[in-house]
């Protein structure tokens, strides 16, 4: 009886292999969904410190020297109009700081 010796066979790379990031930045989206979801995050943690600190929206506005309205725009995570002066403000009335940077 014979074995047939697999050390022959080689793997192939698979065509799927390709990340997201490729994908999307193939198609030209990449940089519009990284500041979406940049935003989304934001908004997400802005959310979260409020909770945490048990802030009502009408409260955080006031720290933040703002309307709710503007508020609500700010913590919308679909809403991606977003000044980085507004950040600065919610960032502060929740304790933090902001940090931007060019990578």
């Amino acid at each position: 009886m014979t074995m047939a010796s697999n050390s022959n066979t080689k793997k192939r790379a698979s065509p799927l292999g390709s990340s997201f990031d490729s994908f999307l930045d193939e198609q030209g989206l990449y940089e519009e969904a990284t500041l979406a979801a940049t935003k989304r995050v934001l908004a997400d943690q802005i959310r979260q410190a409020m909770e945490k600190e048990r802030l009502s929206k009408t409260e955080m506005a006031r720290r933040m020297r703002t309307s709710r309205s503007a508020l609500e725009r700010l913590i919308d995570p679909h809403n991606e109009n977003v000044t980085l002066q507004t950040l600065d403000k919610a960032a502060r009335a929740i304790g933090r700081r902001l940090s931007v940077a060019l990578v």
